[in-house]
């Protein structure tokens, strides 16, 4: 099964945590795939790859596009993995239509990244937690620390 880790956002935005992901993702030597909750935030996270730091930038490009399963860093706003990804990042709400999907199986993690600061964010990862862990998948939690690290609270 997959592992499924969510990182609980309180003292960071998405745009601070991300990229930073995402360098730790291809690093490993994987690939990723973005799934944003809307097409905006797809974009608005497509901007930010390219220009978050000034001396590099991540390799990424957007689901539909010709390139797209060449592409190490793929953001979309469905589960389709174009690029075969190792890994997946759901953020803003995205999440899959099918917790036993053999596509979400067959990826070595999947990360829900969710707002701790809203309500309506911490009640879906609590129910996509449940979802996750009686579909048979390890899941984690990850919060902030005071200094910012990330912390592993739980596992299941």
């Amino acid at each position: 099964m997959t592992d499924v880790w969510f990182y609980h956002l309180e003292r960071a935005s998405l745009e601070g945590v991300l990229p930073g992901l995402l360098e730790k993702t291809l690093e490993r030597g994987w690939r990723a795939l973005v799934v944003a909750g809307s097409d905006e935030r797809g974009e608005a996270l497509d901007s930010l790859l390219w220009t978050y730091r000034d001396e590099s930038f991540l390799p990424h490009g957007r689901a539909g596009e010709p390139s797209a399963p060449e592409q190490p860093v793929l953001i979309g706003t469905d589960f389709s993995l174009q690029n075969n990804a190792n890994l997946v990042f759901f953020v803003d709400g995205a999440r899959p239509t099918d917790w036993t999907a053999s596509d979400l199986a067959d990826r070595d993690r999947c990360i829900f990244i969710f707002d701790g600061n809203l309500d309506a964010a911490v009640s879906a990862a609590r129910e996509d937690w449940k979802a996750a862990k009686a579909a048979g998948h390890t899941v984690t939690y990850w919060q902030q620390a005071s200094n910012g690290k990330w912390e592993q609270r739980g596992t299941t």
